[in-house]
């Protein structure tokens, strides 16, 4: 019997992660959890059943949860709604794309979600609560902190320590053990 899940946030990233988890088929998605306009609308084949004032009630009935909301302008809510939901004793599964790469020599904490053929290489680290988008490479040795975004085809390479909060924009490519902070515009070279 699969668990049963929420996903909170039913924007465009939403879309991305359903189609992740179904792949997976370890969970049974319950609903998703958007604000009280959107109650009763549909994202793909799933109803937005609640907004995030109703978590305690949904966690009557389902224990696991994982925030659908992206992290492109700022991780704010993505922070909020996570440490709200976690407070509330949601347990935050990793969620892994089975077209990714994962070695067996990383690790990957509670709520982090890697997306179809992400590489993930050995001892890399990566924290609570992260965007590990579309076809990224995170090179040995990495250290990506909690409620990062590394987005679409960027290149981490050996040894980079990515600082807690970090927005690494698609297609951007960092140079081997140096630490990025702070927002990096897409297609940027990160030295």
């Amino acid at each position: 019997m699969k668990e049963k899940i929420v996903l909170i946030g039913g924007g465009g990233h939403c879309h991305s992660v359903i189609d992740i988890i179904e792949q997976t088929n370890k969970y049974e998605i319950i609903g998703i959890v958007d604000t009280k306009e959107n109650i009763g609308k549909k994202v793909l084949d799933y109803e937005i059943i609640a907004c995030d004032d109703d978590l305690e009630i949904i966690f009557k009935n389902c224990k696991y949860a994982v925030i659908t909301i992206g992290h492109i302008k700022t991780n704010e809510l993505r922070k909020k709604l996570f440490e709200k939901t976690k407070n509330i004793g949601f347990t935050f599964p990793t969620i892994i794309s089975p077209l990714a790469y994962v070695s067996k020599y990383s690790s990957i904490d509670e709520g982090t979600v890697i997306m179809h053929h992400v590489l993930i290489n050995t001892n890399v680290k990566i924290g609570k609560n992260c965007i590990i988008n579309t076809k990224s490479l995170i090179e040995h040795d990495c250290i990506v902190e909690d409620n990062c975004h590394i987005s679409t085809a960027s290149v981490l390479n050996g040894g980079v320590v990515v600082k807690e909060n970090t927005f690494v924009g698609s297609n951007s490519v960092s140079k081997e053990y140096i630490e990025i902070n702070g927002f990096i515009k897409a297609g940027s070279l990160i030295k």
